[in-house]
Parts: structure tokens; C-alpha cells; sequence
């Protein structure tokens, strides 16, 4: 770490864990569970009034999630254990179809409201119910768990099924966000998976991730090609999703560390440092939400936001990085990220970050969860860069 460096890693560590323990969680303890009906209201203000009572299937597993992945990993508490099991048996109930596949949302009651169009929701799923079992030992959890992820493998090829728009045939293409979030899941199932059947997806996710939609000239991830890997010239085949491409390195870091691969993590560093370096806003600072790779007008008319997941997962594999490779580039540009993040999204006064800035850095939407704002990024990012930094604190 440069002498000129404005942080200590102690510091780091004790304001992330402090933010997570005083102020993050505390946000969606007191107004998120719904006790009446199971499961929890993501739909808050800033201030954490409900404003909407439908339960979104993605949202509701990411908080079992993070309260039983807290559990297991920072304090057993038990009313954390409570938290997560009050959603992970309203889900049991309500959250899947007759076939096993998980509906995208439900009413407050738990009814069925969007079709299971997607495999992110099995995808959530599985992480919630792994984690729920290890936390409660229940297992009716691990069986749930083990279907919603072998349902992920089964439609990983299609993952929208008889719901795909796309018109067969014509511009086939796959999407990053597949094979990476197979990769974090497989090994959040790690403990309920045989040896070789783990290293062979993880080995395949990775394969797939750094070769097909890794851009060989520019070093920057593509969010779609077409099924062989090849770039498509079109708005979705030219896109590019900076914040999956940095969640996407850290989810391959977290693999390299497992077999000590340094060529796989210091190949992903490299990715995340075009990443930053192609997309960060150099007038108002910040990490724009899409970008076209040649710099052609986009078809999201949201490409300019600054959106919290963003920032939050740069920061993990940043300090992820620099931890592992001590690269003095990744620290310039956590601190340059630290400061643009925390001065920005967080909300000190009322508990948790913003998720949605304008370009100019303007909090652009008034709440802290909704559709696609969960308990999920901010707690996870606080939970990571707290061990990260404590972590690199003992090592000085």
C-alpha cells in the first residue's frame, strides 16, 4: 500500500462491519419482515415506509440468503436465524409452480403474480435454501436447494424457455450473466455437491466466462455472443454491462483462490482494471450502467445511471484484487471508488445506500428497495470488504 494512501486498513475494516452491524441490517430488521405472512416487503422509502406489498421471488431468496449466510459466518444470532427462516418456509410454501419452477413474483399473501419466466429465481433459490440448511439443518431446505439448482442446470441452455421473445433460429445468443452466476452458486453448493462434479462446472463456468465473452483486443466482457462465442454486431451483441463484468472477475477470483491459480487471478484483475478504465464517467466520476464497446448510442435510455450493485461489487474486487496481488492500480482505483461510493449511495441518517443516481451523481429514485433493490448488495458488499480489509490488516 502507497505511504500516501488516505485509509488504513483497520479503519476500512471497522467502518464496513460497523455500517453492516449498526446500520445496513438494522434497516431491513425493522422494516422489511413481514411476521404477519411470511417473507418481506423490499418495496421501502427512504425512511423504510412500505410503499408496495408484492413479493418479488429473487428478492425474497436473496434475503434468506444473506440473513442465514450471516448467521453461518459472522454471529449466530438467533434472531437472524428466525429472519432467514421466515422467509425460506413462505417461499417453501408459495414460491414454486406445480413443476418446481420458481415464480418471478407473488402477492403479499404469497400468491402467484409473474410467471416463472426466468432461472434467476431458481438461481436465488438454491443459494437461499444451501445456506438456510447449513444455518437451521433442516432438511427439507437441502432438498429444496439441491432441486432449484439441478433445475438451473437443466435450463442453463434456455434459460427463459417457452417465455424467450427472441425469434428461434434468427440471431441465437447466450448471456454472461448465466455462466457467472453458475459459477457463484456452484460454489455456494460446494458442501452439497460431489468433488468432481463441482470442479467440473466451476472449470466449464470459467472456460466459458474468460474465453467466449471475453473481448481477446480490449480485454473487456461482453454481456452477449452467439452460442459459439463469437461477437455479434448488434445493440445486444455490442453491449457492455460494466458491473457484470466486475462481479463476473471477482466470482473468477473467488475460484482461483481455491487451487492458488495466480495466472487466472491476476488475468482477471486485468479485466476489471478495462472495465474501470472504459467505463468510468470522467466528468461526473462514476461507473456508467451499460456502454456500447464501440461507442455506438445504446437502446437502454438508463445507460448513464449510476446504480449501487455497481459500485458495491467493483469495491469487492478491488480490494480482492489488491489483497491477492497487491497491484498499487487496483488500490488507486478502490480509493477513487471508495470515495465516489460512500459519499454518493450511503444514507447515514436513515440506514442503507440509495440504488439509483442520476449521471450527475443526483439520487434519482427516492427509496432503498424495490423491484430490484433488495437485502442483498449492500449487506453482502459490507460483509466482503470488512474480511477482505480484516484480512489485510493482519498481514501489515
Amino acid at each position: 500500500m502507497s505511504s500516501a494512501t488516505k485509509y488504513r486498513f483497520e479503519e476500512l475494516a471497522e467502518l464496513y462491519k460497523d455500517t453492516l452491524l449498526k446500520n445496513v441490517i438494522p434497516f431491513w430488521e425493522q422494516n422489511s419482515v413481514d411476521w404477519e405472512k411470511g417473507g418481506y416487503f423490499t418495496c421501502l422509502d427512504r425512511s423504510g415506509k412500505i410503499y408496495d406489498t408484492d413479493k418479488f421471488v429473487w428478492l425474497q431468496n436473496r434475503q434468506v440468503w444473506l440473513f442465514s449466510m450471516l448467521y453461518n459466518k459472522l454471529d449466530k444470532r438467533d434472531r437472524w436465524l428466525k429472519i432467514a427462516g421466515n422467509g425460506a418456509k413462505f417461499l417453501a410454501q408459495h414460491g414454486r409452480d406445480p413443476d418446481g419452477n420458481w415464480y418471478f413474483s407473488l402477492t403479499r399473501e404469497g400468491n402467484p403474480l409473474v410467471q416463472p419466466y426466468n432461472i434467476f429465481s431458481d438461481c436465488f433459490a438454491a443459494m437461499a435454501f444451501s445456506q438456510y440448511a447449513l444455518a437451521s439443518g433442516e432438511n427439507w431446505a437441502k432438498d429444496i436447494a439441491l432441486q432449484a439448482y439441478n433445475n438451473v442446470l437443466r435450463r442453463k441452455e434456455n434459460p427463459k424457455g417457452k417465455y424467450n421473445k427472441s425469434y428461434p433460429g434468427t440471431r441465437p445468443m447466450k448471456a454472461l450473466a448465466v455462466p457467472m452466476i453458475l459459477a457463484n452458486l456452484s460454489l455456494e453448493m460446494a458442501w452439497l455437491l460431489q468433488s468432481d462434479t463441482l470442479e467440473e462446472i466451476l472449470d466449464a463456468t470459467i472456460t466459458e466466462v474468460m474465453g467466449d465473452f471475453l473481448d481477446p483486443e480490449r480485454g473487456l466482457m461482453l454481456e452477449n455472443v452467439a452460442p459459439d462465442g463469437s461477437q455479434v454486431n448488434s445493440f445486444e451483441g455490442r453491449l457492455i454491462n460494466p458491473g457484470h463484468g466486475m462481479e463476473a472477475m471477482w466470482f473468477a477470483i473467488d475460484i482461483a483462490q481455491r487451487s492458488e491459480n495466480n495466472n487466472l487471478i491476476n488475468r482477471s484483475v486485468d479485466v476489471m482494471l478495462n472495465i474501470l478504465n472504459f467505463a468510468w464517467d470522467k466528468e461526473y466520476g462514476g461507473l456508467y450502467y451499460f456502454m456500447d464497446i464501440n461507442g455506438n448510442p445504446l437502446q437502454q435510455l438508463e445507460w448513464d445511471q449510476k446504480l449501487w450493485w455497481v459500485h458495491l461489487e467493483s469495491l469487492v474486487g478491488l480490494v480482492m484484487g489488491y489483497r491477492l496481488t497487491g497491484r498499487e492500480e487496483c488500490w488507486e482505483w478502490y480509493e477513487k471508488m471508495h470515495d465516489y461510493a460512500w459519499s454518493h449511495f450511503s444514507d447515514m441518517e436513515n440506514g442503507e445506500w440509495f440504488g439509483y443516481l442520476n449521471r450527475r451523481g443526483e439520487v434519482l429514485l427516492n427509496l432503498k428497495g424495490g423491484k430490484w433493490k433488495g437485502c442483498f448488495h449492500v449487506p453482502r458488499a459490507m460483509y466482503l470488504c470488512f474480511k477482505e480489509f480484516n484480512n489485510l490488516g493482519t498481514k501489515v
